[in-house]
């Protein structure tokens, strides 16, 4: 690669050239031809597009600093020119500072640095024959309508190599290179032509000219508006046709143009759609499961018996609870819970572990099947063979190269940024500073913690008080709601505001550890991002799901958090109601939160400068200057968006058991979000620079690595967090003799035999209730299910066989579904294979007709040259005999 671009790029990378030497692009004004994509001679196709401010009307810097500007500008230029690059500059009509520089390659250099590239182009057409799928006759009905929007034509491809330029499809040599394909040639050259030298250092690439203020912006252009055609008839509108045929709302329910998406914006846009849109696809099924599994939990949780014992004025209405804090707290009565005892029903019943068993099964169907459609998708968009062949070296990781080593394959010198020992200080620094946030994350968790406990105690005393003469109000606005609601509002915004900062830290730690290419920078910032995300977005889940409640003794012996803070308890029904609570003001906030961040930021910031744009001038404006007003997409591209879904696949996935609804929540988002995100594309951005992509990258392992994890997180859930496994042992084994007192089995008096009692004399000074007592009961019952010996007996606050019992069920059911399910995971991956059989006899046809097209006519040239020359060898011998005989 290096030898490629050193013929290429080295006649024009090495000296500056002098003032009087330097090449400027040709100056011309606008024709008010508003939807032009051409030069002013209407031939050269305007490929990319660099916007400067005039250094001479530059306010802002000091007179020298301008001159320098203005310098390395002009030697860029001028070396783009060297390259091959025709320049056309024209001045703003809006704003006269502003200069746009077009920039056009011609053919030649296309050719060239195709080749460099390993670009891919059209051998022939594509001759296999292909059958209809069965659904064809179904999906039609929601595919995009083939007379506005035509299938792409099928070709059998190769890297493109100039001296087999006859064996390619070539019609029309100003369509074989399509628009995006000649924009990201010419990226790749203004990412690499040089402008200044600094100390024996080479500085170059358009990303530092950009960063220092050099030029304001460079992107490739629109082809039209998004609102109506283009006027140049020659135009084929592709912007507008994907407005109204993609992005528009009323498409929400139709199948999503890939291969047109793909060929306007390049493949990374079009598999991180394709990707996007399958997982809805997929979440389809799920939110239909999970809605019936809701509805069962809805019908039932009438019969639901432990509950209808809470709401009973005879059985809950008696039981006093002992206080949940110390020496504020009052006693009070079970049936207080009758509400959230019922909406506990709905979620904590059988559904939910048919459901949990369903979805770990499912999110293997899903990652297996994208499998196979990321595998076609990848030979339709030629990116089989990517990585190994047309990925290039990041300008950033060129730049420091000035270390020698040997490699140890080529045994030939060759240029790395640093050395094995430098790469070992940077990673370690990298890897202690990731550390240091997510401890930094855990910290503020045990803040929110804190609060939780502290706060408990607060409207545990006082909102009884307040409240007291609304009864319906507070049924429902309990301690524990209140406490549950604020510390979810609080941890909500604790997240959002450590986002922000860690994503410009993961950003400085991915640029010092200097990756080779894109890809390997992309996939380095994800894992980073998604650690971080993980921890901040999940930890206060998993403390609600696996740690509250767990750890807190039992009313004569509290354990104490920090030696001071009484540890929290669940509500008797257990904490899987405030779970749910929790995941749906994550879930819901999030959404609302990056709806407004990635649609009305933008939109308000285009209608913001539209308006000054049109108190400045009515005047007639260029295509380059419509698309410079529009915002900058950013240097991570779709890098957030991912990371959305991903997280937003771990709260379907990983907590689904206490939560069925979570499918159907994010089937509805991400209707909208496929929308709203094509809408953002088309509309409110300038068009991305067209990247190769072979898959999505890092997130498939994440992803991968989230199912595994969704299989224990969902059973521990069912096991640990909810009451499923107390009422299952109760029912079948201590309803009935030797340790119950039904004849049947029942779940009648589960609620009875299930809260521990305590002696209210055993109460020490430091946590006794500061009320008195009333009735003339002597005990009351712990909050949650402890399942301990009760006062007199020899064993007397120790745990009872009950509790071993438990223990032992749940152990065995975390056993049993992990098992099950991950053996069904293996049978499903095994029985699925990656590749279907039609993508590997197309791939097998495209290498068999490459080496036939570009190889084997070579060694027929090659035979039929030797033939001559063992022909003219044989004339030679032969007139040499007949002189010797004459």
């Amino acid at each position: 690669l290096v030898l490629e671009l050193n013929q290429v790029i080295t006649p024009t990378y090495g000296t500056v050239p002098d003032q009087q030497n330097l090449h400027t692009p040709e100056w011309v004004d606008f024709d008010d031809k508003t939807d032009s994509l051409f030069f002013k001679d209407g031939q050269r196709r305007i490929d990319f597009v660099l916007v400067y401010e005039d250094e001479s009307k530059k306010m802002t810097h000091k007179r020298s600093d301008r001159k320098k500007q203005k310098r390395k500008r002009q030697v860029y230029e001028s070396n783009l020119i060297n390259n091959g690059l025709h320049l056309e500059a024209t001045r703003s009509v809006l704003d006269e500072k502003l200069i746009f520089v077009k920039v056009h390659a011609p053919w030649e250099v296309l050719c060239t640095y195709a080749e460099v590239m390993h670009i891919k182009l059209p051998l022939q057409h594509n001759d296999l024959k292909t059958r209809d799928s069965a659904f064809n006759w179904f999906s039609r009905f929601f595919r995009v309508d083939e007379n506005i929007i035509k299938p792409e034509q099928e070709f059998f491809t190769a890297p493109f190599q100039k001296e087999h330029l006859s064996n390619f499809y070539i019609q029309d040599k100003d369509t074989f290179f399509n628009p995006a394909t000649r924009s990201r040639i010419v990226h790749f050259i203004l990412s690499r032509v040089e402008y200044a030298t600094k100390n024996n250092v080479k500085k170059f690439g358009i990303n530092k000219l950009l960063d220092t203020g050099i030029y304001k912006a460079a992107f490739p252009l629109h082809d039209s508006s998004f609102r109506h055609p283009s006027t140049d008839p020659s135009c084929p509108s592709e912007r507008y046709l994907l407005y109204r045929e993609w992005a528009h709302p009323k498409n929400i329910f139709k199948l999503q143009p890939l291969d047109f998406i793909r060929k306007y914006y390049g493949e990374k846009i079009g598999i991180y759609f394709a990707w996007l849109g399958f997982y809805t696809n997929m979440l389809t099924v799920a939110a239909v499961v999970g809605v019936g599994c809701f509805l069962y939990g809805c019908l039932t949780k009438d019969n639901c018996t432990w509950s209808q014992e809470v709401c009973d004025p005879n059985i809950g209405g008696n039981i006093i609870m002992c206080p949940q804090c110390d020496k504020v707290c009052t006693y009070w009565s079970l049936n207080i819970t009758c509400e959230s005892s019922k909406k506990l029903c709905i979620f904590d019943s059988f559904g939910t572990l048919v459901f949990a068993v369903f979805m770990g099964i499912w999110v293997t169907f899903f990652l297996e099947f994208w499998k196979r459609r990321q595998a076609e998708l990848e030979y339709e968009w030629d990116t089989v063979e990517f990585l190994e062949q047309e990925e290039q070296v990041r300008p950033e990781y060129e730049a420091r190269c000035t270390h020698v080593v040997m490699n140890e394959i080529t045994q030939q010198e060759e240029h790395v940024p640093y050395t094995a020992c430098g790469k070992c200080v940077r990673m370690t620094f990298c890897t202690s500073a990731i550390f240091f946030w997510i401890l930094l994350i855990i910290a503020s968790v045990v803040g929110i913690i804190v609060y939780r406990l502290s706060v408990f105690l607060v409207f545990s005393a006082k909102l009884s008080q307040h409240i007291s003469g609304t009864e319906a109000i507070r049924k429902y606005l309990t301690p524990q709601t209140a406490t549950s609601v604020t510390a979810s509002l609080i941890s909500f915004v604790v997240i959002m505001i450590l986002n922000i900062i860690y994503e410009k830290v993961a950003i400085l730690i991915t640029d010092f550890e200097l990756p080779r290419t894109q890809t390997d920078y992309e996939n380095s910032l994800t894992t980073k991002m998604f650690l971080f995300q993980f921890v901040n977005y999940y930890s206060s889940c998993f403390y609600i799901a696996f740690f509250k409640g767990k750890f807190v003794g039992h009313p004569g012996s509290p354990v104490y958090w920090l030696g001071k803070y009484r540890n929290e308890e669940c509500d008797p029904g257990g904490c899987l109601l405030e779970l749910t609570t929790q995941l749906a003001i994550i879930v819901g906030g999030k959404a609302i939160w990056n709806n407004i961040q990635e649609v009305l930021l933008p939109l308000v910031k285009n209608l913001i400068g539209r308006y000054y744009a049109a108190a400045r001038s009515e005047k007639v404006v260029a295509r380059w200057e419509h698309d410079y007003h529009l915002q900058p997409i950013g240097k991570l591209g779709l890098f957030y968006e991912y990371l959305e879904m991903v997280i937003q696949f771990g709260f379907v996935t990983l907590f689904v058991a206490s939560f069925p609804l979570a499918p159907l929540l994010a089937l509805i988002n991400n209707m909208l979000e496929i929308r709203l995100d094509a809408w953002k594309l088309t509309t409110q951005f300038r068009r991305m620079v067209p990247q190769k992509a072979q898959d999505i990258g890092a997130w498939q392992p994440i992803l991968q690595g989230i199912a595994i994890l969704a299989v224990v997180t969902n059973a521990m859930i069912i096991a640990f967090t909810s009451d499923m496994i107390p009422r299952l042992v109760y029912y079948w084994s201590f309803s009935v003799p030797p340790y119950g007192s039904h004849s049947s089995h029942t779940m009648k008096g589960y609620i009875n035999s299930t809260l521990s009692v305590f002696n209210i004399a055993d109460f020490k000074n430091v946590s006794k209730p500061l009320s008195p007592w009333f009735g003339t009961q002597v005990t009351c019952r712990q909050v949650y299910r402890d399942l301990r010996y009760p006062p007199g007996h020899q064993h007397q606050y120790e745990h009872n066989i009950y509790y071993w019992h438990v223990i032992a069920a749940k152990l065995a059911f975390i056993i049993v579904m992990e098992h099950v399910i991950y053996f069904v995971k293996f049978i499903i991956s095994y029985a699925i294979p990656d590749v279907s059989q039609k993508t590997k006899s197309k791939v097998k046809r495209e290498k068999y007709l490459t080496q036939k097209l570009l190889h084997e006519n070579d060694l027929k040239g090659v035979k039929k040259t030797m033939g001559k020359i063992a022909d003219n060898i044989i004339k030679g011998a032969d007139s040499t005999f007949r002189h010797k005989d004459e």
